[in-house]
């Protein structure tokens, strides 16, 4: 049961078009494609099945519900940001040792076609793409430069996985004070126990949970207010 005394005391946090980026995070061909990256290699091992939940969301959740969160924040002329993960090196030396062999599995480094982020999602010209190796964005990667660039105070996260990259990157921002939401059905993970787990653990403290209708009704009602 769920200590929901602790919620009350999780700050308030708005979307508004002038400072709210939408942050796809490692939406890639790495682990993001069941005929790709990880999803080629569970194919190999007779095992895809097992991930089944995972790319199954992916298709029809996590990939039409961000391109509607992006039309609407290119329309609205909103930050868009992509972060990707993966090795730097093709070697995988500069790899953290408790990522390397995923990153081995799914040929995932910078250079290789499976660090790409996937064709449904590309980014548009101009939309700061952040490399990490690290599953948070700012243990290896200056997301707080380009958030403190672009003027952003708030970040709108999506992509996979929930409880790894999404969840720990989310948290690192709310611990520099940017405010943080988590889409609930544009994010995924491996089963509906560990998204539940990760969005409910999430609004202990740490930021908002939205789903995309909610996100997007928000953008909109900041643009209308700022207009009358």
């Amino acid at each position: 049961m769920s200590a929901d005394y602790i919620n009350a005391f999780t700050r308030p946090i708005s979307i508004q078009a002038r400072d709210t980026a939408l942050v796809v995070v490692d939406m890639q061909y790495a682990s993001g494609s069941r005929r790709h990256g990880l999803g080629a290699h569970l194919a190999r091992q007779g095992t895809l099945a097992d991930a089944e939940y995972r790319f199954h969301r992916i298709e029809t959740l996590i990939v039409p519900n961000t391109q509607k969160l992006l039309a609407s924040w290119r329309a609205a002329g909103a930050p868009v940001i992509y972060l990707t993960v993966g090795a730097r090196k093709a070697d995988l030396s500069d790899a953290p040792a408790h990522l390397k062999t995923f990153f081995q599995v799914c040929n995932n480094h910078e250079g290789s076609f499976e660090n790409g982020i996937v064709e449904e999602l590309k980014p548009m010209p101009g939309e700061p793409i952040v490399a990490k190796n690290t599953m948070g964005a700012f243990a290896s990667a200056p997301l707080g430069e380009v958030f403190d660039r672009l003027g952003v105070k708030t970040a709108v996260y999506v992509g996979v996985s929930t409880n790894n990259c999404v969840d720990t990157t989310a948290r690192e921002a709310a611990d520099r004070g940017y405010g943080s939401i988590l889409v609930s059905d544009a994010t995924g993970t491996c089963s509906d126990r560990m998204q539940d787990v990760t969005l409910e653990s999430f609004q202990r403290l740490w930021g908002r949970v939205v789903t995309t209708e909610a996100a997007i009704g928000e953008l909109a009602q900041s643009i209308s207010a700022k207009a009358a």
